[in-house]
């Protein structure tokens, strides 16, 4: 059964860095990032799926599974999974296509995995992972509909906002 897509008003607001901050970071114990290199259709949308469901992802969704790959394929395109004692708990896509700028395409955490401060880990870990690349500009956007604690944990980890506008976000029932 297919959902139906519809949109919703969201805020949302726009934030980057200019420049590769100092990061000083350990792994947790239990804790692992790997890059997807070779990632299929079905174990991203599972990964989008699980952080997503809960607060508003949809536009993958609406994808084929052609133009899905032609993206998470995409030479410019990485994928990480954070793992925790060896189950994914959550995923960043690093989107280089638009060089010199790195966008965070998707960040975020499977609820089961939110409020033990991994995100912070895992942003942190993501930030130094993008700047390895010597991008000009990394960015993101995200929105009301959010996590709660997104746009703190971005602004404390050195993005700054640039835009803010009302916008249309898919939604699928």
């Amino acid at each position: 059964m297919h959902s139906t897509p519809a949109t919703v008003k969201t805020r949302v607001t726009y934030l980057e860095m200019k420049s590769a901050p100092m990061i000083d970071l350990s792994d947790p114990p239990g804790i692992t990032v790997m890059r997807a290199e070779a990632i299929t259709v079905s174990f991203y949308r599972y990964l989008y799926h699980a952080v997503g469901h809960d607060v508003g992802w949809a536009d993958r969704k609406a994808l084929t599974d052609k133009e899905l790959m032609d993206i998470i394929g995409h030479e410019m395109v990485s994928i990480y999974v954070l793992y925790a004692r060896g189950v994914p708990a959550g995923f960043v896509e690093l989107d280089g296509r638009e060089s010199p700028s790195i966008e965070i395409k998707y960040f975020g955490l499977m609820p089961e995995f939110r409020g033990r401060g991994l995100g912070s880990y895992f942003l942190k870990w993501t930030i130094r992972q993008a700047w390895t690349c010597n991008p000009r500009r990394l960015w993101l956007h995200t929105n009301d509909r959010d996590h709660p604690n997104a746009l703190r944990n971005y602004i404390q980890n050195g993005f700054s906002v640039f835009d803010e506008r009302i916008e249309d976000q898919l939604i699928m029932d």
